[in-house]
């Protein structure tokens, strides 16, 4: 990643000027920020500040202490591991609490994150095209809809359902405490008592966290559009808050934009529009519950589409010829805070012609085929057998504490803490270990050239016939990287 600041070193000094005080008849400092004005250096979202940009000290401690490790898979690569460890360094204080940081790393929270990413990327898309649209039709030069545009905007409805269904699966396994996900539970095992207030609180940080991801994963546009339609999956219409920067939809945009499941009622029997859409679910669109799940075997090409933007990792959308944001960018085209270094994009020599991530090329919505519905309803639906899975990244409890002392670790830096680089490192790890074990650093040593090497020995069987040679470790329901 590129560094915002040119300078590696943290200043001794703060940067200002000394001006004379008239009235206090002495010399006054005056600081120089890197914002001109105080209110862009925090951006608000859903009454929490997060913080937009961070100044040098803040750089260098992020990028030694925070960052994520160069040991791990596909380091030079942007996933979403790199937005959730940059979104947890700006939240506010009040978020850093053992139990919201252990969640924020629990994979049945990566998984919604993956498929909100997912969604949102689509509905920004429909939501640029709803705004043509509504030009068009308007003014003294207005055209005239076709019965073929009606029924290509149902189809576009339709698919954004079914992404909106795949994120109401992952949602609905975590609030209801399945698997791993017990511990988070807002009630109480024995006495059953719900724990209401610190569930309403844990909800909001959840929201806040989670739209800071989309939006800085979406490059960082439409912030009041993504902002709005996060509020309204997760609670309803009648808890949106009245704000100018909303847009407002007409009753036909909202009726492409929402879908056939949207149902407004008196605000205490309302449910989320993500439980609204398990609750009427067609047959042709069942297999979507179970992808990620299970392999679809069918003829179905929708479902297929869905199944390979969703199981594909980060790192390899760029071979699928599919963008979400900045997921499987390389990091060399980003500095540390994850905007887009244009200068670095015009010497990658990128074009209409050779764009794997979709820098100069913009994402469009396909012009779907007009008989597409009749086609899925009489599509085929084998058996699954096989069972696929998603191996994560580990994490353990020195990684979440360092995490929730995130304030006493930049507080002691900035109070005097020296900042090692890796001469510094390597010289004070001589100094402490007189007596080092050179088979042990060799084994080290080729564990983590592994990871970017390709595996030369395949195994035909099942992956669990061997335990010795297994890439990854089970714990619990969810697999990790061993």
């Amino acid at each position: 990643m590129k560094r915002i600041h040119a300078d590696s070193f943290a200043p001794k000094y703060q940067s200002g000027k000394w001006s004379w005080d008239k009235n206090a008849d002495r010399l006054h400092f005056q600081e120089h920020f890197d914002l001109e004005d105080a209110n862009e250096r925090y951006i608000d979202t859903n009454g929490y500040k997060f913080l937009r940009s961070i100044n040098q000290e803040e750089e260098m401690i992020f990028r030694q202490v925070f960052v994520r490790s160069d040991t791990t898979y596909d380091a030079d690569t942007v996933v979403i591991n790199d937005v959730r460890d940059l979104v947890l360094f700006m939240m506010p204080k009040e978020f850093l609490s053992m139990k919201f940081v252990e969640f924020m790393h629990a994979p049945p929270v990566h998984r919604l994150i993956h498929a909100l990413i997912i969604y949102f990327e689509y509905y920004l898309r429909l939501v640029e095209f709803v705004l043509i649209r509504r030009d068009e039709l308007a003014g003294n030069m207005a055209q005239v809809q076709s019965e073929q545009t009606n029924e290509m905007k149902r189809i576009f409805s339709a698919n954004l359902s079914q992404y909106r269904m795949l994120v109401a699966r992952n949602y609905c396994l975590i609030i209801m405490g399945e698997g791993n996900m017990s511990k988070f539970y807002h009630t109480k095992p024995i006495v059953n008592i719900s724990s209401k207030i610190k569930d309403k609180f844990f909800h909001e940080q959840f929201l806040a966290v989670a739209t800071q991801i989309v939006w800085i994963t979406m490059h960082r546009r439409a912030y009041y559009v993504i902002e709005m339609e996060m509020n309204r999956l997760f609670r309803s219409e009648h808890f949106l808050m009245n704000r100018s920067e909303y847009l407002k939809f007409s009753p036909v945009e909202c009726s492409l934009l929402y879908g056939k499941n949207k149902k407004m009622v008196n605000y205490r029997a309302q449910c989320s529009p993500m439980v609204q859409e398990l609750t009427n679910v067609a047959d042709e669109d069942l297999p979507i519950l179970w992808i990620g799940e299970r392999k679809y075997r069918g003829s179905d090409r929708r479902i297929s589409e869905i199944e390979l933007e969703y199981i594909v990792p980060g790192p390899q959308l760029r071979m699928i010829d599919i963008a979400h944001g900045i997921l499987g960018h390389p990091k060399r085209l980003y500095n540390t805070i994850l905007h887009l270094d244009w200068p670095e994009v015009r010497f990658s020599n990128f074009s209409e012609q050779h764009d794997p991530y979709y820098v100069i090329r913009q994402p469009h919505l396909r012009i779907p085929n007009i008989n597409e519905m009749h086609l899925r309803r009489m599509s085929q639906k084998y058996e699954q057998f096989f069972k696929i899975f998603r191996i994560y990244e580990p994490y353990n409890r020195e990684l979440l504490v360092k995490w929730v002392e995130r304030d006493k670790i930049i507080n002691y830096y900035r109070s005097g803490g020296v900042l090692h680089n890796i001469f510094m490192r390597c010289e004070k790890q001589l100094i402490s270990e007189e007596e080092r074990d050179v088979p042990k650093i060799i084994h080290n040593y080729f564990d983590v050239v592994s990871k970017f090497r390709k595996k030369t020995n395949i195994f035909l069987a099942d992956a669990s016939h061997h335990k010795d040679g297994r890439p990854y470790k089970v714990k619990g329901d969810d697999h990790f990287f061993s």
